[in-house]
């Protein structure tokens, strides 16, 4: 990289490798996310990257192919109290958009059974997470194809989408309990119990 690309700012990089070469230099590469949640940079405007439904990653329209770099880029980002999501810098951010969730569950290990399980996830990126009061799961019913879409926690107001895999994965250790006087069918991990929908439902559903 020239010294006149060292010195540009994340808006003005200019392709993605510009872009790792600043956030390297801001970020804790190889040992996990930076302390994004502890920097108030400067809010410098939009950038053309985004975080498709799938959990790829585009700039400019053209898909960022190399692993290391979105690992990179995941390491630095942030969703503010605003809704919005910024690849953040001590002294700058930029906004990007996401399609849906920021990252993607792919692997899930299961540990133990009943209220002793627990449940630990590996996203797309490379976070590893337990399932937990720290990282809760939520449940949407998808608007266009009514399926079950599991969110987890991972880190700050980020989030993964479970893949359709795990997420069937974790139906199958659903179990009715109840929580607040109704029988739901939930799912047991750390300690807490995560309500996907009522057991009435559920049957209605299954019927």
């Amino acid at each position: 990289m020239t010294d006149r690309n060292r010195n540009k700012g994340l808006k003005e990089a200019v392709d993605p490798a510009g872009l790792a070469s600043l956030l390297s230099r801001a970020s804790r590469a190889q040992k996990g996310p930076a302390p994004v949640e502890k920097w108030n940079p400067q809010h410098c405007g939009k950038i053309d990257m985004e975080i498709r439904a799938d959990g790829s990653w585009f700039y400019m329209g053209t898909p960022i192919g190399r692993p290391a770099l979105v690992e990179l880029f995941s390491s630095v980002l942030r969703k503010d109290e605003d809704g919005i999501t910024y690849l953040v810098t001590p002294v700058e951010k930029v906004e990007i958009r996401v399609a849906d969730a920021h990252f993607i569950g792919v692997e899930m290990h299961v540990d133990g059974d009943g209220s002793g399980r627990r449940l630990t996830v590996r996203t797309n990126v490379g976070d590893v997470v337990e399932i937990g009061r720290d990282n809760p799961l939520r449940f949407v019913i998808g608007e266009e194809t009514g399926g079950l879409k599991p969110y987890l926690l991972v880190r700050g107001r980020l989030e993964a989408l479970l893949s359709r895999a795990l997420t069937y994965e974790l139906v199958s250790l659903g179990e009715e309990i109840e929580v607040d006087g109704r029988d739901m069918f939930a799912i047991r991990s750390g300690g807490e119990v995560f309500a996907i929908m009522p057991a009435d439902e559920l049957n209605r559903l299954s019927g």
